[in-house]
């Protein structure tokens, strides 16, 4: 019986020893093909793996973040910037980087925010949206801390921004010293706003102010009995004109004055003005978050958990500031050929017409193969055409939730794979799973060109 303990107690000495070294049997099987790696969930931090698995799958955020790094040298000033971590993370979840692990482990990123100031526990539940305004934010000031001196090699392109350092030549023995750009790169997510005034007494116009964004925040409006909501709604929403009451106007203050002989001092006018939202820049990565928080008659928070429709490829060329002037016959072709892309209500759209396109409808004329786009619906190419990349979703109520991501995996435009990934668990997902999933944030890729997008020959015909 002695020998039969012993022999046990060395079996289970051996079997915890191959733990140790090796862990559990069951996760060392190789990842399916196809697939990606999970992130380990550290308690609460659903949110932050989410959020990676779908910066994962924008190729230009990626490349700006590896032109960005160039500035790094050394391996400590490697492991103390947010730009590094982040690269490092994205670049073995989008699969540039091989790995044999089935489940990544990101509290390294958790590190670097703290060492940035930002206290965010992986045990408290927290947001994504909000989370990517901290990366982004604190990509931000990273680059607003490198100096702002140029280099002596660097001032000619200052005139010439697109020079090359190939370009560049100088006498000397030593090799050339790199070229530093970085401090004058936005990350792709950055775009700008415009905020246009008009008196309507007047009709005079205020200077147009320009604001930042990193992501569109929609509300959802109501919806209409019988109609769907679209992601065009939400846009439209966003823009569509408001009244503001009370505003001082300095024209119509100065046509009253015009009308006083004696040169008396008149008050300021006061009227109503139209103000209006337009997009005046719009970025190569476009993030949108849909809000999902209501409030009762009574006060309290609820969830709208109601199906936002949108498609695979998003139009963006309405919702793009045009300075007011002349215009060609060119770009007036291009406006009428867009108008029908705004949402009109039933009655304001013109008798035995319907949109040729919209964002988020689901009429059977583009049901098209994955990857395919309309190009008939326009007389020309949009100018500003998005591709669809990533979708998260967020299971659960105001008070608990989860979030889970479509994030989308293809080396070429035309073979766009979907994934559905929630922390460790990742299996294949099809483009209608996608499209019907109730979005919370979406992540669209800016499409350069006619030739970067493929197009069946039913349309291109």
């Amino acid at each position: 019986m002695r020998s039969w303990g012993v022999l046990g107690g060395a079996a289970a000495a051996l079997a915890a020893g191959i733990y140790v070294l090796w862990g559990p049997i069951s996760g060392r099987k190789r990842r399916r093909r196809g697939l990606v790696p999970g992130l380990l969930n550290l308690g609460n931090t659903c949110f932050m793996n989410s959020l990676l698995q779908g910066l994962s799958s924008c190729p230009s955020f990626i490349r700006w973040l590896e032109e960005f790094t160039t500035q790094y040298t050394t391996e400590q000033e490697h492991n103390q910037h947010l730009s590094v971590t982040l690269l490092q993370l994205l670049r073995v979840l989008s699969c540039q980087e091989v790995t044999e692990d089935d489940v990544l482990d990101a509290s390294c990123l958790l590190e670097v925010l703290r060492m940035n100031r930002w206290q965010i526990s992986s045990f408290e539940e927290q947001d994504a949206h909000e989370l990517f305004h901290v990366l982004t934010s604190s990509l931000e000031d990273e680059r607003d801390r490198q100096p702002r001196v140029t280099h002596l090699f660097d001032v000619h392109s200052l005139e010439q921004p697109e020079i090359t350092q190939k370009q560049i030549s100088c006498r000397t023995r030593g090799s050339l010293p790199p070229v530093s750009s970085h401090w004058k790169s936005q990350h792709p997510f950055h775009g700008r706003l415009t905020s246009n005034m008009v008196c309507k007494h007047c009709e005079h116009q205020s200077p147009v102010r320009f604001d930042t964004f990193d992501s569109l925040s929609l509300s959802i409006p109501a919806a209409v009995w019988g109609r769907p909501t679209t992601l065009d709604h939400c846009l439209h929403h966003f823009i569509s004109s408001e009244s503001v009451k009370d505003v001082v106007c300095d024209n119509c203050t100065k046509i009253q004055a015009e009308g006083i002989l004696n040169g008396q001092s008149i008050e300021n006018q006061r009227t109503t003005f139209v103000k209006q939202l337009k997009l005046g820049k719009l970025p190569q990565c476009l993030c949108i978050h849909l809000q999902r928080l209501s409030w009762s008659n009574q006060g309290t928070p609820l969830k709208r958990h109601e199906h936002v429709q949108f498609n695979e490829f998003l139009v963006m060329d309405i919702y793009k500031y045009r300075v007011p002037g002349p215009k060609s016959s060119q770009e007036h072709t291009k406006v009428k050929s867009l108008k029908f892309l705004l949402p009109l209500a039933d009655a304001e759209q013109p008798a035995g017409t319907k949109p040729l396109f919209m964002n988020g409808a689901s009429s059977s004329t583009f049901l098209m193969s994955p990857g395919t786009f309309p190009l008939a619906a326009f007389s020309e190419a949009p100018l500003y055409l998005y591709r669809l990349m990533a979708v998260w979703c967020t299971i659960g109520d105001m008070h608990s939730g989860h979030f889970v991501t479509f994030p989308a995996r293809s080396r070429a435009p035309a073979a766009a794979k979907w994934l559905w990934i929630s922390d460790e668990s990742v299996r294949r997902a099809s483009l209608h799973e996608v499209l019907a999933a109730s979005a919370y944030l979406l992540f669209y890729e800016r499409v350069h060109g006619r030739a970067q997008f493929p197009c069946s020959q039913q349309f291109s015909s």
